[in-house]
Parts: C-alpha cells; sequence; structure tokens
C-alpha cells in the first residue's frame, strides 16, 4: 500500500506542476533538446524578441517571435510565425531540434505541421538574435536556416525580401492566419501587391493601368531584393525606395503588408510606447483591390474612415466579412433586353474587368451594347478629354467599386425593370468595416485541465493505477488484434492529416472496384461511397513497386497543398503491393469527356482555361516544395458541378526544390504525346516551363476542339512534336488575317459549337496566351502566374 499512496503522490504532484511553475526562459536549443509551451527564447544580448508559443485561440498556439515589451495598449507585436495556418495545440506541443539537424515543430508530440528542412551531423544550436532573426546554425557559426528567409507578413530592418520570399498579411487584427494580400517580386522583376481574394485576384499595387516606367519602376534587374534599413530607408533593385518621415538612427521600425492591403512602415514611439505609421503605399484606402468584395462600393471620409456597402440591388453575403462582397438579390433573363435596364451612379468607378473598350459612344449604343451581353452587369460612360468624345466601357463583373467626389463620369448599373422604379437615387446606405467580425475561436484541445484541483487530481490518478493492470492484461490481445482495433479507432494519420484507408474499406466502398470512372497511364479510378456517405474517387496506383516511405513523403507534401482548383485528396491506402488514393468525386468527370458534349459553352471554357492557370501557377510559384505536374491534359482536369476545373493527379509526378532542374532527376520521360514538351525529346533541362507548354496545348484544344494529334490516336502518335500541327494550323489563320483578331479569322479557330456567342477580345488573349505557351524555347514562354494575369487584365492597358 506504500507504494501505491507513493505513486499516487508522485502523480498528483506532476500534475500540479504546469499551474505552479512559470515560463521558463533560455537563450538557446541544442541538438537534442526541444522547447514546449511552457518554454521561450529570449534574444541576446539585449532581449529585444522573445520566441516561443504564442496563444491565438483557446488551446491554440503558433510557434512565433514578437517585441519582448508591450506595446500599443498591453498587446504583443507578433513578427514572425512557423505554422500561421495550422495552430498547435498547448499541451504536448513541441519544437524539436533532432539529432539529424532538422528542426521539427511537432502538434501533439504526433503530426509535424512545420519543418526546417535542414539535416547535419555536427553540432547545432538555435539561437534568436537580438534583430529578430531566428536562426540554425552549426558550431563553425554557419547558418543552415534562418526565420529572415521565410518571413511571414513583416519585414524587420536588415531582412531582406527576395525572389524566394513574400509577405502575406494576415486575416484580420486577431485572426493571424493567411490572409488575401501579398507582397512579392513579380515576373517583371517588379516589387508588387498582389490581391488573391476569395472571387478575383489581381495586382493593386504599382498602379496596374501604368508601364513599369511610368510607376518610377525598373524592369532590367535580376537581383529582385529588397530591404528596410534601420535608418528608415527603403531600397528595392526595381529602383524604388522611400525613406520614412521620421529618417534616422536608433529607432525601432518594421514594415508590415496589414490585413486591409496597405503596406506599411510602423516607428516605435518610445514616449506613448505606441506604433506610428511613418510610411504607407497608398494614401487612398478605397483604392486597394477587394477591400469591400465584388459588387460593393467603396467610400472614405477622414472622419469617419472606410466604409462599404452593396451596390443598389445586391446584398451583403456574409455579415462577418466584407472580403466575400454583395450578391445579385434579383435575377435577369438573359434574353430579354427589355427586362432590364439601368439605374445611374455617379460619381462612381468600378475598376477592371470591361467586356471590351468601345470609343466614341452614344449613351444609347452604350445601353444596347450592354444589354446584348448576358454577362454585362453595367457600364461606364466616360468622357476622353483630349478627344472630345465619351468612351464605353461595360462590365462583366462589379469589383474594386469606389465612390468618390473624385470621379466625374458615371456608371450605369444594369437591373431588372421591377426594381427601377424602388430607386429614386437615394444616397446608399453605408456600413463600417466589421473588422472584428472574423475572429476566428481557434480550439486545439484535446482534453482541458480540471477545475477542482486537487480532488480531482487525486480520483485521476486512483483510476489510472486501478486501470494499470487493465491495460497490461489486455496488451497482448490488442497487440494480436491490431487489424480489427485499427478500425474501430477510426482516423490513422500521417503529417498531412488524410485519413489512412485499410484496403478492405475501399475494396467495399468500391464494391469490389466495380464502377469504373476513367483510367490513364497512372492507374484506374473507380467511384466509391465511404462510410461517411461521402461520394469518393477511388484510384489505384500502377506503380506499386514504390516504397512506403517513399508514398509517404510525397503524399506528406501533397497534404500541404491547397487551392480551390487543385482536386482534394481525403486519404489513401498502402498495404503490401497497394497503392491507392482517394480524392473528391468530380460530378462532370474530365474535361476530355466534356469537350464535344455541347455543355461547355464559350464562357464556361474561358473560365476552364483560368482555373486550370491558377492550379498550375500555385504548383510551381506558391508551394514550399517545386511541384511539376509533368502530364496536363484534358484527362487530368476534373469539372465539379458548377464546371469549375480541377487540376488532379499533380504531385506524383515529381517533387523538387526549387533549385532542382536537371532532368537526370526523372527517370524517364513522362507525359502524353501530345501534349510533351519539346524538352523531353532534345534531352533538355526540365523546368516547370513543360507544364507551361502543355497548358497551351490543352487551350488550344479548349478554344478549337481539335484534337493535338487529330486523325492519329495516341498510340498512333510517334513523336512529341505533333502538337506541331495544330499550332501552325492556328497561326496560319491569324496570319491570313494580318494578325488582327477580326470576328471573322477568330471565328475560324473557336470551336463551332460555341462560335455563335465567343467574345472576340477574349478569344484573342486565349489564343495569344496559347502561342506564347507553345514557343519552342523554353524561356520565352511566361510563367502560369503572367497566364494568370493576362486572362484577369487583358483590358487593363485599355482602361
Amino acid at each position: 500500500m506504500g507504494l501505491f499512496f507513493n505513486a499516487i503522490l508522485i502523480s498528483v504532484l506532476a500534475l500540479s506542476l504546469p499551474f505552479l511553475s512559470s515560463l521558463k526562459r533560455t537563450n538557446s536549443l541544442s541538438t537534442g533538446s526541444s522547447l514546449s509551451s511552457q518554454d521561450v527564447l529570449i534574444s541576446k544580448p539585449h532581449g529585444n524578441f522573445t520566441a516561443g508559443f504564442f496563444r491565438v485561440g483557446e488551446n491554440a498556439y503558433c510557434f512565433s517571435i514578437w517585441f519582448t515589451e508591450l506595446y500599443d495598449h498591453g498587446n504583443y507585436i507578433i513578427v514572425w510565425m512557423a505554422n500561421r495556418d495550422r495552430p498547435v495545440n498547448g499541451k504536448h506541443s513541441r519544437l524539436s531540434l533532432l539529432k539529424s539537424g532538422n528542426l521539427v515543430l511537432a502538434d501533439a508530440g504526433q503530426f509535424t505541421v512545420w519543418t526546417s528542412s535542414t539535416q547535419s551531423n555536427s553540432f547545432l544550436q538555435l539561437q534568436l538574435h537580438d534583430n529578430g532573426n531566428l536562426v540554425l546554425s552549426n558550431i563553425d557559426g554557419g547558418n543552415l536556416w534562418q526565420s529572415f528567409d521565410c518571413p511571414t507578413n513583416t519585414l524587420l530592418p536588415g531582412q531582406s525580401l527576395t525572389q524566394n520570399s513574400v509577405l502575406i498579411s494576415s486575416r484580420s487584427l486577431t485572426n493571424y492566419s493567411s490572409g488575401f494580400y501579398k507582397l512579392y517580386f513579380d515576373d517583371d522583376n517588379v516589387l508588387s501587391l498582389l490581391y488573391d481574394g476569395p472571387q478575383r485576384a489581381g495586382i493593386s499595387w504599382p498602379d496596374p493601368w501604368k508601364r513599369s516606367w511610368d510607376n518610377g519602376r525598373s524592369t532590367y534587374n535580376n537581383s529582385k531584393v529588397a530591404t528596410l534599413d534601420s535608418w528608415g530607408r527603403f531600397q528595392s533593385s526595381d529602383q524604388f525606395d522611400f525613406i520614412t518621415v521620421d529618417y534616422g538612427p536608433g529607432i525601432q521600425r518594421r514594415l508590415t503588408i496589414d490585413f486591409d492591403g496597405n503596406l506599411r512602415v510602423y516607428s516605435l514611439d518610445m514616449a506613448s510606447r505606441n506604433w506610428k505609421v511613418t510610411w504607407q503605399s497608398s494614401l487612398q484606402p478605397c483604392k486597394v483591390h477587394g477591400i469591400c468584395g465584388e459588387n460593393s462600393l467603396c467610400t472614405y471620409a477622414h472622419e469617419t474612415g472606410r466604409k462599404c456597402t452593396c451596390a443598389p440591388g445586391y446584398k451583403i453575403k456574409s455579415q462577418k466579412d466584407w472580403a466575400y462582397g454583395c450578391e445579385p438579390d434579383f435575377q435577369l433573363p438573359c434574353n430579354d433586353s427589355n427586362a432590364s435596364g439601368f439605374l445611374l451612379l455617379q460619381n462612381v468607378e468600378f475598376y477592371g474587368y470591361d467586356i471590351g473598350f468601345f470609343s466614341n459612344s452614344t449613351l444609347d449604343n452604350c445601353q444596347n451594347l450592354c444589354l446584348n451581353y448576358c454577362s454585362c452587369k453595367g457600364f461606364q460612360f466616360k468622357f476622353d478629354n483630349d478627344n472630345g468624345y465619351y468612351n464605353c466601357f461595360p462590365k462583366t463583373n462589379l469589383f474594386n467599386g469606389y465612390r468618390s467626389i473624385g470621379f466625374d463620369s458615371p456608371i450605369y448599373l444594369r437591373l431588372p425593370q421591377s426594381m427601377l422604379t424602388s430607386f429614386d437615387q437615394k444616397p446608399l446606405q453605408q456600413t463600417n468595416l466589421k473588422c472584428t467580425a472574423d475572429v476566428v475561436s481557434l480550439n486545439r484541445a484535446y482534453q482541458k485541465k480540471g477545475q477542482y484541483g486537487w480532488v480531482k487530481s487525486f480520483l485521476w490518478c486512483t483510476l489510472a493505477v486501478g486501470a494499470f493492470e487493465i491495460i497490461c492484461f489486455f496488451t497482448y490481445l490488442f497487440k494480436t488484434r491490431r487489424g480489427s482495433s485499427a478500425r474501430k479507432q477510426g482516423y490513422t494519420q500521417v503529417a498531412t492529416g488524410f485519413r489512412k484507408f485499410t484496403f478492405a474499406e475501399l475494396k467495399k466502398a468500391s464494391r469490389n472496384f466495380s464502377a469504373e470512372i476513367g483510367r490513364g497511364g497512372g492507374g484506374i479510378v473507380y467511384k466509391g461511397v465511404l462510410t461517411d456517405d461521402r461520394v469518393a474517387a477511388i484510384k489505384c496506383l500502377n506503380e506499386a513497386n514504390q516504397g512506403e516511405a517513399e508514398f509517404l513523403a510525397e503524399l506528406s507534401t501533397i497534404g500541404k497543398l491547397n487551392h480551390m482548383n487543385l482536386i482534394e485528396i481525403w486519404g489513401y491506402c498502402v498495404e503490401g503491393k497497394h497503392r491507392l488514393l482517394v480524392y473528391e468525386y468530380m460530378e462532370h468527370g474530365s474535361l476530355a469527356k466534356n469537350l464535344h458534349s455541347g455543355r461547355l459553352d464559350w464562357k464556361k471554357r474561358y473560365d476552364i482555361a483560368l482555373g486550370i492557370a491558377k492550379g498550375l501557377s500555385y504548383l510551381h510559384e506558391e508551394c514550399l516544395e517545386w511541384v511539376l505536374h509533368c502530364d496536363v491534359k484534358p484527362q487530368n482536369i476534373l469539372l465539379d458541378s458548377n464546371y469549375q476545373p480541377k487540376v488532379a493527379d499533380f504531385g506524383l509526378s515529381k517533387l523538387l526544390n526549387r533549385g532542382g532542374t536537371n532532368k537526370s532527376t526523372f527517370s524517364g520521360i513522362r507525359g502524353t504525346r501530345g501534349y510533351m514538351a519539346p524538352e523531353w525529346v532534345f534531352n533538355l533541362p526540365i523546368t516547370s516551363k513543360v507544364d507551361v507548354y502543355s497548358y497551351g496545348i490543352v487551350v488550344l484544344e479548349l478554344l478549337t476542339g481539335r484534337s493535338p494529334v487529330e486523325g492519329r490516336s495516341m498510340e498512333e502518335s510517334t513523336s512529341a512534336m505533333e502538337p506541331r500541327r495544330l499550332v501552325t494550323w492556328v497561326k496560319e489563320k491569324m496570319h491570313a488575317a494580318n494578325g488582327r483578331a477580326s470576328q471573322t479569322a477568330i471565328g475560324k479557330i473557336v470551336d463551332p459549337a460555341v462560335s455563335a456567342e465567343f467574345d472576340v477580345a477574349r478569344a484573342e488573349i486565349l489564343v495569344q496566351v496559347a502561342l506564347q505557351c507553345l514557343e519552342e524555347d523554353k524561356d520565352a514562354r511566361p510563367t502560369m502566374s503572367r497566364v494568370v494575369d493576362t486572362l484577369l487584365h487583358q483590358e487593363s492597358d485599355e482602361y
């Protein structure tokens, strides 16, 4: 009995330690040691910064770096986060420096949510410097990793923004997860601010309607580096620089891309202990793209600040977040032009998304033009002071709405005739931004601590000791029945959070793999219904000789990929030779099955081309690892219930570091004849431009309805250069029109199934984009992000 009570006493003391102890402070983390939620690193030598687990919700933590002192009315200022989009549980989660040299953040000691991806056999040390840089170095002083190389939303003095890094805003003041605004160097070597929201994307700074040199930027540089120094001067390799209003030494500063899309430099006023704005990129908050969402208007006054309101006839989508904008509170019949009219809105501008540019137009002509397009939401009627006439800009989307007395040109909003009588040019009701409404209450609690002190702890310890013998007794039975118990326990996860299915489960879900819905070089896909009634696509991979460790490593990377235009993977199965993946089921199947079905009108085809480009751009440029698809083709583009495209079969083709461009890393030629880039044939280095080439073929197939190996089956095609026939045919049609995109010339290229309804301007853009993607020289092809930007803003220069 003495041993029994001793055990209870030790257990009770152990349980009460977290309540009695304070944070443990240290200056470094060495190889083989770790930090818990109760530990913090203090910067050396003055302790300006602290690193540790920062609470972002109920028992939800992110490993972060913050200013040690409290400023701005008792708030901590975060300057870096490792796992801003994947908070961990506060209990048992650790940051560990493994003996392999890898720095790993594990959620409750089970799942890896972040890693430095470093390796070293020597003794390592993790230290936080007084400039805010967290550095992993070896005994010789060489840096293996540093937080300055992977910023979140803040740049500190001496920290450089390069071509390999990006600043991403937070979601709100209290939600630290990734927001919609990004600061990065674009493909023209220009430092740019991108809005990538739930509905639209586009460059908002520098002014996108101007040329680079008109914005004071230079594209003639390759260094791509920008730095804020300790005096308050910012310098960028594109010749953009500025100094803060408090320029001089001895002031603590930080450059932050805020959740509202404005880039600001903050300086610390030691007298008031507050951070004050000493420079910002935009003095007009309403000109930040997407600030009020779609179908809405932004107004600004110094007294009241920025406000948002829905356009007349529209209602707000989410009371919690203006980023989602407004939606129409009406339906317009497409083929009845008499059913709609126009409401005049003075001093209002909607930037971009024009159907076209029509100069020297009358008001009647502009109205009739808009009424003839089902997608026209209204039009801007703008007077050209230089030429003395009006220009017409019909709008396909009402985005970036801005009301200001500085706009002398009106917008005519298209509404049903029945609604027009209810609007008597009354002032629009304005609504303050609900800045605190999108606070997300994160919860990573597995088991909350008791609230009854020693009594409850004593009871738990008693139960633990009593259960010990039972656990030991059933251990052997548990091991022998491991297979069945695994099914009862439900979800077994790898670092990605996938569900691990058994082969028997998937066999039952697919009814013994009876409902085949597709097949290709990678394997056969079956339709199945999971135990939670979700309809899934189950793919049996052909390459069953792949090792389990390699397969799971690739899945771990795929699990970090999340984009609306990438197929979502729900789980996997690894048993013996079996390798299976479980995807979300796409109602309309592949693009290949729909190309000649008559269901893809012109708008769907354009949206599909844009969606594919967005998905590939994410794989190429926004992932921590470089993901090449290597087999972009209509069979690998799936369509959901709204015919929105999702790229499938990515990730398992090849995962590379961004520096790895050697073809020797590939075991052999990959892809499908007709869609393969010349690099495969001529044994040239393989880069992301092989996917760009394949995308160009897919776009031409979308446009023309012709196969790249038309008249020959894939088996009969003997060369990867077969698509040149299709390219040559398109070029001949354009050449016959002397390069001008007349409706007749484009009409000969566009698929006859949609030739009666296509948009000439957009069709020309798709042809140009496709032909650029199909250049023989890979360096002459655009990146996928450039393709996305072109498709989104094809009329920007005209506006």
